[in-house]
């Protein structure tokens, strides 16, 4: 029996921006059957907007989230077992890049099934696109701390890395919370420290914009709510 193909699936990383999605990815999803997905509302919802003529109710959703567990994998795979391709989807952007589908993908590394790519937007590669910052050294560390203390504390430890490592930190904040982070990175971070915001990338809106600590103390901006990326840079 021959094997099934692990696809990794982009979605829209801002509403109904379906534009951003390649052909080769919409017909791709015209052959797939079985899925594995964030969630499945939100997922049939995605498949929908693109508008490919399939029958969702016809289409196989299994969840693959946080919560799930190593040993739950081999279920979950059981379609590639048997032959059939399978699609990884996460809920914005790309699978596997800050998303629980690298598990999925582990797992058909490890036992030895064709894992395929496919591109579509990055929200954190198109925030380091445009900040203007070191994209040759980079790190992305999702989510700071909550707590003030441990939060001030990375903050410092990114910035003193940026400086003696040349290196662009890139994070992200649950988006109800970006308006506090901005505040504690302009009270933390020295003046002189660059500071890139990327906020709804790929929406009409949106807005990608870099300024000194020192220049967003005399912005106002509003992020509440509105998906954000945050990179700081200590120029040399």
């Amino acid at each position: 029996m021959s094997k099934g193909t692990l696809y990794l699936i982009p979605t829209v990383i801002a509403d109904r921006q379906t534009n951003t999605i390649p052909d080769q990815v919409k017909e791709l999803l015209k052959t797939l059957q079985y899925f594995l997905v964030e969630n499945v509302r939100t997922s049939r919802r995605y498949i929908s907007s693109l508008s490919l003529g399939l029958t969702i109710e016809d289409l196989n959703f299994e969840v693959l989230n946080k919560n799930t567990k190593n040993t739950d994998l081999d279920i979950l795979m059981e379609p590639l077992t048997k032959g059939y391709n399978m699609g990884i989807l996460s809920e914005s952007g790309c699978p596997g890049v800050a998303d629980p589908g690298a598990h999925a993908v582990a797992w058909a590394q490890r036992n030895g099934y064709k894992v395929i790519p496919l591109v579509g937007p990055s929200s954190i590669l198109l925030a380091l696109m445009g900040s203007g910052f070191n994209g040759q050294k980079f790190c992305f560390h999702g989510y700071l701390p909550i707590d003030k203390k441990k939060l001030e504390a990375e903050i410092r430890r990114l910035e003193i890395e940026s400086r003696n490592s040349y290196q662009t930190q890139i994070f992200i904040e649950t988006p109800f919370r970006n308006n506090q982070l901005l505040k504690t990175l302009t009270q933390v971070n020295n003046n002189e420290t660059l500071l890139c915001i990327a906020k709804n990338l790929t929406a009409p809106d949106q807005l990608i914009e870099t300024k000194t600590i020192a220049e967003w103390k005399k912005t106002k901006i509003d992020l509440h709510k509105i998906p954000t990326v945050f990179l700081m840079y200590v120029a040399q």
